[in-house]
């Protein structure tokens, strides 16, 4: 490996060339329209650009831990919380799309109480 020249003029090193803002904030997903459920995957193990913070209850996190623990023991799963959720995603936005106001998720919703 080469160590980095010296630039010609001004004795600076010479910098690597970086992306730009609009190569940063480009749209990485193409636009289309709402694919049904068996049609959609779900973004699986990849490298993810985009990031949210969910919070959930201390039951939640503990049924996500154990069926992380049980997709192992029993189906030979090594998967993480977040895959788990992304699948979980997948699957819901699917159905949505497929099922409209007669997806699991509007049914859940509207049963909420105070909604």
């Amino acid at each position: 490996m080469t160590p980095p020249r010296r630039a010609a003029l001004g004795g600076g090193w010479d910098r690597a060339a970086l992306p730009g803002a609009a190569e940063l904030f480009r749209s990485t997903q193409p636009t289309s329209t709402p694919v049904s459920a068996e049609a959609r995957p779900s973004s699986g193990r990849q490298k993810h650009d985009a990031k949210i913070t969910v919070y959930v209850s201390g039951e939640e996190l503990i049924a996500l831990e154990q069926a992380r623990i049980t997709a192992r023991a029993e189906h030979g799963l090594v998967i993480d919380r977040g895959r788990i959720v992304r699948e979980a995603i997948a699957v819901l936005l699917a159905d949505f799309v497929d099922h409209g106001a007669d997806s699991l998720l509007v049914r859940r919703l509207r049963a909420e109480p105070g909604e």
